[in-house]
């Protein structure tokens, strides 16, 4: 019987998928991606589309990037996977070195993981541990500040300082309390209704949580510049340099989540550098190996670093690790990767590409249900409302932005967007015509079904 089914209903008998209502999934047609190649997939029907979110958010370079899979096919015919619980290996080596010397000066110390959930997670028990190693006269610093909107993964560590009710509120009698600051989400801000200027609202209540509980707060959790699944909220110019110095002021550590911004996505390396932000901890992954295998690394300096590295019997280690630890494979694709960064200029080239965008953005302010749009680098976001003098939000039941990205998908073109925003995030080497290709997309679909 198992052999007489097609692929897809293979699919639909024995697959799970992520963030997906399996109900609908079986009921509906699908896609089965069978290749790719530079930025389009391939389904197995023959059909072509624009990978119009880098496969979510992963892929820099294209698919079938030659140097990339020549780096993988050279790590092969040495080894695949060796442990990092008492060896090391040369691919992870390399890598460590590399981040290093891109990574804001002073994150002088990696640990790598496999996902930018597990990332965070290790960036939350490093922070936790720390304050509990050193001596300070603070309080207990257990607790941790995040945002209103924040998305940092899907482990329960990363759930507790995730800010999306729609993902994590069912799984609240699981999680950690953690301190939840307002999210600078200037479209909705409620304190600056003529947005004739930012009055930094939501830093002035952070600033009164920080002087009422920085006694109890390891540290601060945050997105730079760009809270992603939260809906692709872009803070203002200079918030996130606020938070740095707000946190220092109060003795709390940074966390910085990269994941998603990092590796070229705001038109530089990493979000940080927009404001000169050195954080206390950093996390990436996605863009990392270029969108090929799942690794992940989290970046410290040298200060918390020293503070678990004592004799054998104080028992300071930090005890955490992944079978998949430093995995060969994942390392030397990743470097590959960094070096591609160099020798194609990819953040040299954004500028004209990031201006292109935005330039052809302004024509969808034309539409009369886009109420906001949101652009740093190429992440971008375009919120749908139902009025746009009210800013009165579609009813989520409307699906508004699942049928603008399934009509994208009839023009040839897949996009994922978070509820009624429809995301573009395109792979960095897309070059300027595919890019307006890609956009004009997305206006015809928007234009469609909402009139």
């Amino acid at each position: 019987m198992e052999d007489e089914l097609s692929l897809l209903e293979k699919d639909k008998e024995y697959l799970w998928h992520p963030f997906t209502q399996m109900k609908e999934w079986v009921e509906d047609d699908q896609l089965i991606i069978e290749r790719g190649e530079g930025i389009k997939l391939y389904d197995t029907e023959g059909n072509e589309y624009y990978d119009g979110v880098s496969s979510i958010w992963l892929n820099v370079h294209g698919h079938q990037k030659e140097e990339l899979d020549e780096a993988v096919i050279d790590q092969l015919d040495r080894i695949a996977h060796s442990t990092m619980l008492g060896l090391s290996n040369k691919p992870a080596i390399e890598l460590a070195e590399k981040l290093v010397e891109l990574t804001p000066e002073g994150l002088n110390k990696v640990f790598y993981s496999d996902s930018g959930s597990t990332a965070v997670e290790i960036g939350l028990k490093m922070a936790f541990q720390y304050w509990q190693q050193i001596d300070h006269d603070f309080g207990a610093k257990d607790k941790f500040i995040t945002l209103t909107n924040a998305y940092h993964g899907d482990t329960v560590g990363s759930v507790s300082v995730g800010g999306v009710d729609l993902f994590h509120e069912i799984y609240k009698p699981l999680l950690f309390d953690s301190l939840k600051a307002p999210s600078p989400y200037c479209y909705r801000c409620p304190f600056d209704e003529e947005k004739e200027s930012c009055n930094f609202s939501c830093i002035k209540e952070l600033e009164s949580m920080m002087q009422e509980h920085h006694h109890e707060v390891a540290a601060m959790v945050i997105e730079p510049l760009v809270q992603g699944a939260g809906g692709m909220i872009v803070a203002p110019d200079g918030y996130l340099a606020k938070v740095r110095e707000l946190c220092s002021e109060y003795n709390i550590l940074l966390l910085a989540d990269e994941v998603a911004a990092g590796f070229g996505r705001t038109g530089k390396m990493f979000a940080c550098e927009h404001e000169d932000v050195r954080p206390d901890i950093m996390t990436v992954a996605k863009g990392i190996s270029g969108g090929y295998l799942p690794i992940s690394a989290t970046l410290t300096t040298d200060e918390i670093y020293d503070a678990f590295y004592d004799d054998y019997e104080t028992q300071k280690t930090f005890f955490h690790g992944h079978s998949y630890t430093g995995n060969p494979l994942a390392a030397a694709v990743s470097v590959a990767n960094i070096e591609l960064f160099k020798e194609e200029k990819i953040i040299e080239k954004m500028p004209p590409k990031i201006k292109i965008a935005a330039d052809k953005l302004a024509e969808f302010r034309e539409l009369d249900h886009v109420g906001d749009i949101r652009q740093k680098g190429l992440m971008i976001g375009i919120e749908l409302i139902e009025d746009k003098e009210t800013k009165e939000p579609y009813d989520w039941k409307e699906k508004m932005g699942v049928k603008v990205a399934m009509k994208a998908r009839e023009k040839g073109m897949i996009i994922r967007p978070l509820g009624n925003i429809v995301v573009f995030m395109p792979p960095l080497c897309s070059t300027e015509q595919q890019l307006l290709d890609m956009l004009e997309i997305i206006y015809e679909s928007i234009k469609e079904i909402t009139s």
